[in-house]
């Protein structure tokens, strides 16, 4: 089961170490066994092959197109997709630029564009904290964690810009998670195999031996995309 892990990778990167120990973790405890390739941003322009798509913290990445891209063929192609901090970041770019046809930018890549900043700075940054994210009852997400809140933590400064909330969730997109300020802080497409973001970094929790359950319920949806149940006649 091949997934794609597009992004920059960077021991730097608390996320990127992580992220080898959290499959081998998912090969240990429940089986499922990821092949992960790592694809740098600027290479991300054809994953139609890969069984599953992250896209991993570590913005800004070299490649904004790259990363949009990503987002773009797992929408479209129906592979099961996780996109954590900055992926989710580029998730919410992708999906305003080609479903909901906005002329938007980020402004970590692009600060001085002409364009309106779909993805803007957080009005207090959250690099190194963890904060408590509520959950709608009934959400993918919220069925996976089991429960109505959540504290995650955080390693980012930039996040929807609220004004474009209302147009994105018009074209389909399910906002599920936020923080106390009711700020977005996940998203996910209902009709999908399995297509969430979240502004926060699942890779963080705990000691990085046991792999939080947004991905776990990823890698399973990796191995239902990958050995689809054949069909009883």
């Amino acid at each position: 089961m091949r997934i794609a892990l597009v992004g920059d990778r960077s021991p730097s990167v608390r996320s990127h170490v992580r992220i080898p120990r959290l499959i081998e973790a998912l090969r240990e405890r429940d089986g499922i066994a990821l092949d992960p390739y790592w694809i740098p941003s600027t290479e991300a322009d054809d994953l139609g092959g890969f069984d599953g798509i992250w896209i991993v913290p570590g913005s800004p990445y070299v490649s904004e197109a790259g990363a949009v891209n990503a987002a773009r063929t797992a929408r479209e192609l129906g592979i099961p997709f996780l996109g954590t901090c900055g992926g989710f970041q580029h998730m919410l770019l992708e999906y305003g630029r080609n479903v909901c046809g906005l002329d938007v930018a980020h402004a970590e890549n692009t600060p001085g564009a002409a364009q309106a900043f779909l993805v803007e700075p957080l009005s207090c940054s959250l690099v190194g904290h963890e904060g408590l994210v509520r959950l709608t009852p009934g959400s993918r997400v919220e069925q996976i964690m089991g429960a109505t809140s959540v504290v995650e933590a955080y390693s980012c400064s930039y996040g929807l810009n609220d004004a474009y909330r209302r147009t994105l969730a018009e074209h389909g997109l399910v906002f599920s998670g936020h923080a106390e300020d009711g700020m977005v802080r996940v998203a996910e497409l209902p009709g999908h195999p399995f297509f969430v973001g979240t502004l926060f970094q699942p890779e963080l929790a705990g000691d990085g031996r046991r792999p939080h359950p947004l991905i776990g319920a990823f890698a399973a949806a990796v191995r239902r995309h990958a050995h689809p149940p054949v069909p009883v006649s």
